[in-house]
């Protein structure tokens, strides 16, 4: 990226030129290659009349900075062209919380996929209901038959394709469509897709929600969410962030920014590796059924197929039935997967998990216990035998 003025309109580019360029002008600050970070509160006006009359690019910190600009016009560029705006948020679920507030108020009716992410029922059950929104739960399978879940109080639908334990694919065009006929705004979760895989706002979704935290970041070193908005919903997406005061440190927005530069290839080697582990793990005895969109063995892959145009390291497994003691010998024989929360950096984990308990609308019955697998960029081979660990301690703690 030279200095310098260009002379017309930049070319449409392709998406992994995109996560490279978008948000950097190096002309603006000196020819270093990426934005400077500013650490800023207050800001200083050349006047008393600039002061009142608000004459300033930049007011105080909290609403932004060259450094907040640039990770937003980067994120705004992947987006597309149906992209307003973005708004970045504290966490992931900071950016769910700060979306559905911005569209919702007293008495409205909200429609949540049964398999969202835990915290976001966690928000709507308990924060939202004291504000006097109601939320129904519906088949995340339902595609244009939600139009028949409509109130005439429900304001918006929320959809989270694929979900993140279970990896249910919705009809998200279907549903947008029976939304809109309904004057309701259509939000989805697009964490696992990220813009790269799946573009939201091409689909009819009005806000695209991101956990900045996993693939944006990629390195598990930053707290981040991101809202990108159409049109129709960017200014009271943006007066309801400002209004309430939510703002994310310059560090995070540099780590965000750093680690969008190499999402393409990242998203690629956790893709090929994904599928690769998957493969395998499909083969295993211990093995009940693969759990992951880009397998035909997926009841959604035609949907996937159709509207993605790649997949995640983020899949589940369904294990034939044994004692949950057995899973966990499995899982605490295994070196490489770390256990724990979230997903999207470089390392490989693996989780227990049970949807039973937080499905309203649909049952959950798998067959056997499940665990997540989120795939990292280590060598395939060295996961395998990782794996192979794990399964010969499986296979002791079942003989015991």
């Amino acid at each position: 990226m030279k200095e310098g003025k260009k002379d017309g309109p930049s070319p449409e580019r392709h998406p992994d030129t995109k996560v490279v360029t978008g948000g950097r002008d190096p002309a603006s600050y000196h020819g270093f290659v990426n934005p400077p970070v500013y650490h800023a509160s207050t800001v200083l006006y050349p006047s008393a009349e600039d002061f009142l009359a608000h004459r300033a690019r930049y007011q105080y910190g909290r609403r932004g900075t060259p450094t907040t600009e640039a990770l937003e016009r980067a994120l705004q560029e992947l987006e597309g062209p149906r992209c307003a705006g973005v708004a970045l948020l504290p966490s992931g679920l900071a950016a769910i919380s700060a979306a559905l507030l911005s569209v919702l108020k007293a008495g409205d009716n909200l429609l949540v996929t049964d398999s969202a992410y835990g915290p976001t029922r966690t928000f709507c059950d308990q924060i939202l209901s004291r504000f006097g929104v109601t939320t129904t739960y519906y088949d995340p399978l339902i595609g244009g038959g939600i139009a028949k879940l409509f109130q005439p109080s429900t304001r918006a639908v929320l959809i989270e394709s694929p979900g993140s334990l279970s990896f249910e694919i919705q009809d998200v065009e279907a549903i947008a469509e029976a939304a809109h006929g309904k004057g309701a705004v259509v939000l989805m979760d697009n964490t696992w897709a990220t813009p790269l895989y799946f573009r939201p706002l091409d689909f009819g979704v009005d806000l695209s929600i991101q956990a900045g935290t996993k693939y944006i970041g990629g390195h598990s070193d930053v707290m981040l969410g991101t809202v990108s908005a159409n049109d129709s919903t960017v200014a009271t997406l943006k007066n309801t962030v400002g209004v309430n005061g939510w703002c994310v440190g310059p560090d995070d927005m540099y780590l965000g920014q750093r680690g969008l530069r190499t999402l393409a290839v990242r998203l690629d080697r956790h893709y090929r590796s994904g599928v690769a582990v998957a493969q395998w793990l499909e083969r295993r005895p211990e093995v009940l059924r693969l759990i992951h969109p880009a397998f035909a063995s997926h009841p959604g892959h035609a949907l996937w197929k159709r509207d993605f145009t790649g997949a995640s390291g983020l899949f589940s497994v369904v294990l034939k039935p044994v004692p949950q003691q057995t899973v966990y010998a499995f899982l605490d024989a295994l070196e490489l997967f770390g256990i724990g929360a979230s997903w999207g950096g470089y390392e490989s984990l693996a989780i227990p998990f049970d949807c039973t308990k937080v499905r309203t609308a649909t049952r959950w019955a798998p067959g056997g216990p499940t665990v997540r697998f989120h795939i990292g960029l280590e060598a395939v081979e060295d996961l395998l035998a990782d794996l192979e660990r794990g399964f010969a301690a499986f296979a002791a703690a079942t003989r015991g």
